[in-house]
């Protein structure tokens, strides 16, 4: 079922993202009370502060957009994106334009009239169908854009698989915008067999389940499958392939991204099934992670500055491969 890894670096999930929420919830009011651009004004600070007090944070982002400059660099180009600390600069701010976004998008103030939706057709049929499925998404834009647009424009039901520990702040500032951006969420550190079942009747139903494809799991030895991505290898999680084969169902690719100040959900077919017989079990795993990584590295060209992993996602000498 993969290769377990263990590593001393700290793991994501030790990360916590919304450190800055207090100045959030004030920009937040600055915004709702004159506009975006005084924000970005206020904003300043807030990111010069998170820049010298998160080393870690700073350094992920600057190697991130080190190799995406040295893969790409006409994306690096097209986006604009400074080297050095100017570009984590704009690394940091990006992010805390999402999170206002998402403020905005809970409070009722985001346009969402104005999101398009390619690929959205596939999953409107299967709802007909009542064929349930897995979506695969990412820590890149607005995955909670998905989230509110699939109560508004249809009866897609999605429950995501979260480990939130880390963003208990900024994930009570949401729910008291509105109380149900905690709905559908269900906390998962690792698949049990009872976890499993929750989700086959789920999708039976059909309703989807989403789950993250570029974070390896809350565990000390998680299991992982390696793919290329922005020309390196880096460590991949194999849990959504794994629950794909236990749920038979159609997988699908969730991607959300701003392009020229519009919102983008990208809906793509994934495979119709998964399935994982014993024999050359790793080897498909790999492929499959490759295939991911192929697609998300497609739209984290499209837009650099949107995806948010802010930990040592290359890192892979520190692991040890259970396999070999």
């Amino acid at each position: 079922m993969g290769r377990a890894l263990s590593t001393a670096k700290p793991h994501w999930a030790q990360i916590n993202e919304a450190s800055f929420v207090l100045g959030m919830r004030l920009l937040f009011w600055i915004y709702r009370i004159a506009g975006r651009w005084p924000f970005r004004l206020a904003l300043y600070p807030v990111l010069g502060w998170y820049l010298l007090s998160k080393p870690a944070a700073r350094q992920a982002s600057q190697e991130y957009l080190r190799r995406l400059r040295a893969y790409d660099p006409e994306a690096a180009s097209n986006n604009r994106i400074r080297s050095g600390l100017p570009g984590v600069f704009q690394h940091f701010g990006a992010f805390a334009e999402n999170i206002l976004d998402k403020m905005l998008l809970w409070g009722g103030l985001f346009k969402t009239t104005e999101v398009i939706s390619y690929g959205r057709e596939q999953m409107i049929e299967n709802i007909e169908a009542q064929r349930g499925g897995l979506l695969i998404c990412a820590h890149l834009g607005n995955l909670e854009l998905c989230r509110v647009l699939s109560r508004q424009r249809s009866a897609l039901r999605i429950t995501v698989l979260v480990h939130t520990k880390h963003a208990q702040a900024f994930n009570r500032l949401l729910a008291q915008l509105d109380p149900q951006s905690q709905l559908n969420l269900m906390q998962v550190t690792e698949m049990t067999p009872a976890t499993a079942m929750i989700l086959a009747e789920k999708v039976s139903r059909g309703e989807f389940v989403a789950i993250a494809g570029d974070r390896i799991p809350v565990s000390p030895s998680p299991r992982v499958a390696h793919a290329s991505f922005l020309g390196e290898t880096a460590a991949f999680p194999v849990g959504p392939y794994v629950l794909a084969s236990l749920l038979q169902c159609p997988v699908y690719l969730l991607f959300s991204l701003t392009k020229n100040g519009r919102s983008e959900c990208h809906f793509e077919l994934f495979r119709e099934m998964v399935q994982l017989p014993r024999k050359n079990r790793d080897q498909i795993l790999d492929e499959l992670a490759a295939a991911y990584a192929a697609r998300l590295e497609h739209f984290c060209l499209k837009a650099p500055l949107q995806w948010f992993n802010f930990y040592d996602f290359w890192h892979l000498s520190g692991y040890q491969d259970a396999s070999r």
